[in-house]
C-alpha cells in the first residue's frame, strides 16, 4: 500500500469576506501558507490577529498582485469576493495563465454556476456557502468529515482521487484501497458509480471508510493503480 506523507502547501485566496476569512483562518491554522487578495484594506479587520498569513490590498485577478501573492508557488486558488463575473475572470487567470491545479469559484447565480461546471472550472454556488464545501474541493484532507456512523466505525468524507487514477475504473480504486465511494459530484451534478464509472478529472469522491483506516485510504487515492484492470 503507497503511503503518501501530509504535505503543507500555500494557498491564495480572493476576497476577504466571511467565507474568504474563514477559509484563511482554517488553512493558517492547519499550519498552510496563505495569501489573502482583497480590493478594500479595511476588509482585512475579520481576521484574527493570530493570522501569520499575507494580506495584499488589490484587485485579485490583477496579474501583478497574484504574483505578489505566491500564485506562482500556489498548491490552489479560491476566488471567492462578492463578485460573480470578478471570482470566474480570476479563477480563469490563476488556472490558465498561471497554471494553479486547484482552483474553485463561488457564484451566486446558480445558473451561471452550472455553466462554468461544465466549462471545467469548479464553481460553488452561494446555497453552498459552507467553507467546507470549499475546502473540500481544494484540500480535502483538511475536512472533517460529512458522516460518521453511531459506533464511529464508518464515516464518509471528500478524498482526492491522484492524477495516476484518471481513467480507471472505481471499482478498482475501491479494491485497491478498500473503501467505498458512496457518490460522486461531477461538473456540478451528483452521480452514484457503478461497475464502468471511470475517474475523471475534478470529481469530488464522497467514500465511505473504516476511520482507523484513514491514512492507508488517503494514501491509495493519491497514489495511483497496483495492478492492471
Amino acid at each position: 500500500m503507497r503511503r503518501v506523507a501530509f504535505r503543507f502547501v500555500h494557498v491564495v485566496i480572493m476576497g476577504c469576506g466571511r467565507v474568504g476569512s474563514a477559509l484563511a483562518h482554517t488553512l493558517d491554522e492547519a499550519g498552510h501558507s496563505v495569501a489573502i487578495i482583497d480590493q478594500e484594506s479595511s476588509s482585512f479587520r475579520k481576521l484574527h490577529s493570530s493570522f501569520s498569513g499575507t494580506t495584499i490590498t488589490g484587485i485579485g485577478f490583477d496579474r501583478d498582485r497574484l504574483r505578489e501573492a505566491g500564485i506562482e508557488r500556489a498548491h490552489a486558488f479560491a476566488a471567492v469576493s462578492s463578485g460573480d463575473n470578478s471570482n470566474i475572470l480570476a479563477a480563469r487567470v490563476a488556472r490558465e495563465t498561471f497554471g494553479v491545479e486547484n482552483v474553485v469559484a463561488r457564484i451566486y447565480d446558480p445558473r451561471r454556476a452550472e455553466v462554468y461546471q461544465r466549462l471545467g472550472i469548479p464553481t460553488v454556488a452561494s446555497v453552498a456557502w459552507q467553507t467546507g464545501q470549499i475546502l473540500g474541493r481544494i484540500l480535502p484532507e483538511t475536512v472533517g468529515d460529512e458522516w460518521r456512523d453511531s459506533s464511529g466505525k464508518v464515516v464518509m468524507t471528500i478524498v482526492r482521487a491522484g492524477e495516476a487514477w484518471v481513467g480507471h475504473r472505481m471499482t478498482l480504486l475501491e479494491r485497491e484501497s478498500g473503501a467505498r465511494i458512496a457518490y460522486l459530484s461531477r461538473f456540478g451534478e451528483g452521480l452514484l458509480p457503478d461497475a464502468d464509472t471511470v475517474v475523471q478529472a475534478d470529481d469530488v469522491l464522497h467514500v465511505l471508510f473504516d476511520p482507523a483506516r484513514r491514512a492507508e485510504v488517503v494514501a491509495a487515492f493519491a497514489g495511483g493503480p497496483g495492478g492492471a484492470e
